[in-house]
């Protein structure tokens, strides 16, 4: 009886150990602006991914307005559920805002270094700022995003907003964010690049 009851123990263990955490940090778009939380990507991700049979838990670490620099102060609170895994979709707020390119690489660089410096594996997910921001800032800005991830070798998704951006049927009024719909192609593109990291 006693082994049979360690043996039980052992596998409710071994099931437990197996979850993975995966943390979205970003913003609006990742929290679902005027979405309920089960239509944001995070929650579709791991929805599709239990599907598959993956023991996984995706938190929401979006918030509406969040820049690099709050995203950077909010990460140790996020940090205490150990994730094994970050989605880092931070700096559309910083470009629309006009902030300094040296100042969102640098908050990114420190939420990188933080992160992999807890062996969280990263899928940096980048942007692009819209065409009225002048060629010189929208092409530095997308760059640091492909410099970052060379530089920290991640895991790195071009665009967040792929397939998404600037199709009127995919978001909400504001042309800016995603409708359900919207987020459904997201969850799908983040996990292809997710997948190799479980």
């Amino acid at each position: 009886m006693k082994i049979l009851s360690l043996f039980i123990l052992l596998i409710s263990f071994s099931v437990t150990a197996a979850t993975q955490t995966i943390l979205a940090l970003g913003d609006s778009l990742t929290e679902g602006y005027q979405l309920s939380r089960e239509e944001a990507y995070p929650a579709l991700i791991e929805t599709k991914l239990k599907e598959k049979k993956y023991d996984i838990k995706v938190i929401n670490g979006g918030v509406s307005g969040a820049t690099t620099a709050s995203g950077l102060k909010r990460l140790d609170w996020y940090l205490k559920s150990k994730p094994s895994i970050m989605i880092l979709a931070l700096g559309a707020n910083d470009g629309l805002r006009g902030f300094k390119l040296t100042e969102t690489k640098k908050n990114l660089e420190a939420v990188i270094v933080k992160a992999q410096g807890r062996g969280i594996r990263i899928l940096l997910a980048g942007m692009k700022m819209p065409t009225n921001y002048g060629e010189p800032y929208r092409a530095d800005f997308e760059k640091l995003f492909i410099e970052l991830s060379k530089k920290y070798d991640l895991a790195f998704m071009p665009f967040l907003l792929e397939g998404v951006a600037g199709v009127a049927s995919l978001n909400i009024q504001d042309g800016i964010h995603p409708n359900p719909k919207g987020q459904v192609i997201i969850a799908g593109n983040l996990i292809k690049y997710l997948e190799p990291l479980l």
